[in-house]
């Protein structure tokens, strides 16, 4: 029965990573429409916290009685997701992906360090797989990615309260998924607000365009009810079952993804190079599940 949990959060996990690999594309479109930096990941995040509000409220009991550590890995979810999206408006993309995407290796430490988890032969060959991967496709002659801006910084911190978080929701027996993911949602998107508020307010970034919202909603709603929803509820499903780091690496996917989606459709190169990098990084994602499922034990007779 342990086995067929954990194979399906692995399953969640893949999938999730495969749903913010086209995050991407929403995003864009509303940068295209008019609304700028900040606000467009508001837009995008506002949509599925209003759809879950209705389950809010029906859940209520659970919200307002909840321990301490139910809010704080709520604000951990949401300040993690805002952070890692927000890195990409300020430094490369490049830098983003490499800084955030060493959320394995501090998962793998951190769930060796407090619930003593081994990091097996199998998850080190996976890192180094995902490593690999990373370097191939975003090249290897740039150096260490160390931080550079505030983004670099935004991205190497939103891994690691990456790693925390889902250590938290592991470990955390008293509350269900699904109020996780709620507070997931509401905490991305106030936290996210408050951010485009104060930017706006001191001049660094142009007001919201709400007539632009406005028009986008025709294709918006469905794709934040269709896609930005379910991913979000995967995606905070998946560390309630798994080790951190196997979370990390699952979540890879979401690297192979981009660059295949961004190459269709946005124009940018996918040759060999990117094809090696795309295939090391989805075999560093598949490898643990891969061995566990053609590995496993036998049950006793």
């Amino acid at each position: 029965m342990r086995f067929k949990s954990e194979g399906w959060a692995k399953l969640i996990a893949l999938y999730a990573g495969l749903v913010f690999g086209i995050y991407w594309i929403p995003l864009r479109a509303l940068e295209s429409a008019g609304i700028s930096g900040l606000w467009s990941i508001v837009a995008l995040n506002a949509l599925p916290a209003a759809l879950i509000v209705p389950v809010v409220l029906y859940r209520w009991r659970r919200f307002v009685f909840a321990p301490p550590r139910f809010y704080l890995s709520g604000v951990l979810l949401g300040a993690t997701f805002f952070m890692y999206a927000a890195s990409f408006l300020y430094t490369d993309v490049v830098r983003a992906i490499l800084l955030f995407y060493m959320t394995p290796i501090w998962g793998f430490l951190l769930a060796r360090l407090v619930i003593g988890d081994p990091i097996t032969p199998v998850r080190w060959l996976s890192i180094a797989f995902g490593a690999f991967g990373l370097l191939v496709i975003f090249g290897a002659d740039a150096g260490i990615p160390w931080p550079r801006n505030i983004g670099d910084w935004m991205a190497l911190i939103s891994g690691m309260t990456w790693a925390i978080v889902s250590l938290m929701l592991l470990t955390d027996r008293r509350t269900h998924p699904l109020d996780h993911a709620l507070s997931f949602f509401l905490w991305a998107t106030l936290l996210a607000g408050l951010a485009a508020w104060w930017r706006t307010q001191t001049g660094t970034m142009p007001a919201a365009d709400w007539s632009a919202i406005v028009e986008t909603l025709p294709w918006l709603v469905p794709v934040a009810a269709l896609v930005v929803l379910p991913g979000g509820l995967a995606t905070v499903y998946s560390p309630t079952k798994l080790n951190p780091g196997v979370v990390g690496l699952l979540f890879m996917s979401e690297i192979s993804v981009a660059a295949i989606t961004a190459a269709l459709l946005s124009g940018e190169p996918f040759g060999l190079r990117e094809l090696i990098g795309v295939l090391a990084i989805s075999l560093a994602g598949l490898l643990e599940p891969l061995v566990g499922l053609i590995w496993r034990k036998p049950k006793a007779v």
